[in-house]
C-alpha cells in the first residue's frame, strides 16, 4: 500500500480543524459571537487567565476566525465576519446530532429541551405582532441596548423575580438569553411556570435569532 503524502489542500484545510480543536477557543469563539471584547474582557468573562486567552486568540486570528484592531494599547476582538457566526451554528447543530455524550451534557446543563419546549427563531418570527406573546430578553441591560429582537422587553434575570407582576398572566412569553448554552433563559423559563405563566426559550436565545437573520435593534 502506498504511503499517504500529506498534500498542500488537505494541510490548508486541516488549519481550521486545528484551530477548532481546543475547548477554550470553541468558549472564545462563542463569546465573540456575542459582541467585541477586549483580550482582558474576554478573559475575565471566559474564566481564562489573560496570557492563555491571548494565546488562543491567535490561533484563531491565524485561520481568519477573529480579527483585531487596536485602540492605543487595548486590543479588541471580534469574529472575522457573520460567515463565521453562520459556520460555528452548523457546526454545534451537526456535532449535536452526532454526538450522544453532548446532547447528554447539554440537557445536564439546560434541563430536557422536551420539557422545556423551546420556540425557534423562525417560529417567533412569524408570532412577533401576536399581542399575545411577550418576548423576555433576561441578558443584562447592557446587553439589550447592544441588539435585541423587536419589541422585546428587558427584564434581566436578576430582576425577574420581583417584576413577574409586569408580565400580563393571559400570555405566551418566550425568553431568550445570549446563545445556545445560556442557562440563564431556561431558569427563567422555570421560574415564569412556577408562578403560573405559559413560557418557553427562544431556541439557541438571541444568538440563534441573528444566526436565523432576524432583525436586531440597538437601544
Amino acid at each position: 500500500m502506498a504511503e499517504f503524502v500529506e498534500e498542500p489542500i488537505y494541510a490548508q484545510l486541516a488549519r481550521i480543524g486545528k484551530a477548532l480543536a481546543n475547548p477554550v477557543r470553541l468558549r472564545l469563539l462563542d463569546l465573540l459571537d456575542h459582541r467585541e471584547f477586549t483580550v482582558e474582557q474576554l478573559a475575565t468573562a471566559a474564566g481564562v487567565g489573560l496570557k492563555n486567552t491571548s494565546a488562543q486568540l491567535q490561533h484563531l486570528r491565524a485561520a481568519n476566525l477573529v480579527t483585531s484592531r487596536k485602540d492605543g494599547t487595548r486590543v479588541s476582538y471580534r469574529l472575522a465576519d457573520p460567515q463565521v457566526s453562520t459556520f460555528l451554528g452548523l457546526y454545534q447543530d451537526f456535532a449535536g446530532e452526532r454526538l450522544a455524550d453532548l446532547r447528554q451534557v447539554v440537557s445536564d446543563h439546560l434541563g430536557d429541551p422536551e420539557t422545556l419546549q423551546p420556540v425557534t427563531a423562525e417560529e417567533l418570527g412569524q408570532r412577533l405582532d401576536d399581542p399575545h406573546v411577550v418576548v423576555l430578553d433576561v441578558r443584562s441591560a447592557a446587553e439589550f441596548d447592544q441588539g435585541h429582537v423587536p419589541g422585546a422587553v428587558s427584564m434581566p434575570m436578576g430582576e425577574l423575580r420581583d417584576r413577574l407582576d409586569e408580565l400580563p398572566r393571559a400570555a405566551t412569553i418566550v425568553a431568550y438569553c445570549q446563545g445556545p448554552y445560556c442557562v440563564v433563559s431556561p431558569n427563567a423559563v422555570r421560574l415564569l411556570r412556577e408562578h403560573g405563566y405559559r413560557a418557553h426559550p427562544l431556541d439557541s436565545g438571541f444568538t440563534g435569532w441573528a444566526r436565523a437573520g432576524g432583525q436586531r435593534l440597538a437601544s
